[in-house]
């Protein structure tokens, strides 16, 4: 899943963008209000976490921009500013959760991961398609009796298909989700994963579609 973060505090965003990657998230970071606006425009996110303090353009600017623009993605507040005012302020002006620094890294991924079953519209903790499922809080991946820890990397590419089992993603697509900006990607990146996560799932968990890319078969 690739998340934009949008936060001008030099330590926090170095801690948290790590801890994103770390958490198998391909995440951008960008250092004020503008530069936001630039990133949203040139790539598709999953979620925004969008400081509100903000040089050049004020973080509510911001999001009022993005919702201006007919932007669905999830926005989640990272904010110094606790003020009941405030986080009603952020949720009324198209916010779609507010949490309060200092937090909990571990607070903040529960969160995103919240998030991420709403703009699916599932209420369940587990992606799946009948044949594999894939648990986005352990990372573990389950296909009849073997479950496995996938790696940071596999993580996220078996995340995007299961999101649209039956679409097929390109080369392209696959690397946008899974590699952030300024990460170097070796040309056979993506078979080289797709044939680490066969391994140990099974050879038909993902499907080829030659010339086109990879999918997972549609529930069942």
């Amino acid at each position: 899943m690739r998340v934009l973060l949008v936060e001008d505090d030099p330590m926090i965003g170095t801690v948290v963008q790590h801890a994103l990657r770390d958490a198998s998230y391909a995440a951008d970071w960008v250092c004020d209000g503008e530069a936001a606006l630039t990133a949203l425009l040139v790539h598709e996110y999953a979620l925004v976490l969008l400081d509100l303090n903000l040089p050049r353009m004020d973080g509510m600017d911001v999001l009022r921009r993005i919702r201006a623009a007919h932007n669905g993605v999830p926005v989640l507040l990272l904010t110094a500013r606790e003020a009941t005012e405030d986080r009603v302020a952020g949720l009324d002006g198209g916010a779609d959760d507010y949490l309060v620094k200092p937090f909990a890294m571990n607070e903040l991924l529960a969160r995103m991961r919240a998030l991420s079953r709403r703009a699916e519209g599932t209420g369940s903790t587990v992606l799946g398609n009948g044949i594999v499922e894939l648990d986005p809080a352990t990372h573990e991946a389950r296909a009849g009796t073997t479950t496995v820890r996938l790696t940071a990397r596999e993580f996220p590419l078996l995340q995007a298909l299961l999101v649209r089992p039956g679409a097929i993603l390109s080369r392209l697509e696959l690397e946008h989700r899974v590699y952030g900006w300024n990460e170097e990607i070796e040309s056979n990146a993506i078979e080289f994963l797709i044939h680490s996560i066969r391994k140990k799932l099974g050879s038909d968990i993902i499907k080829n579609v030659r010339g086109v890319g990879w999918m997972v078969a549609k529930g069942r």
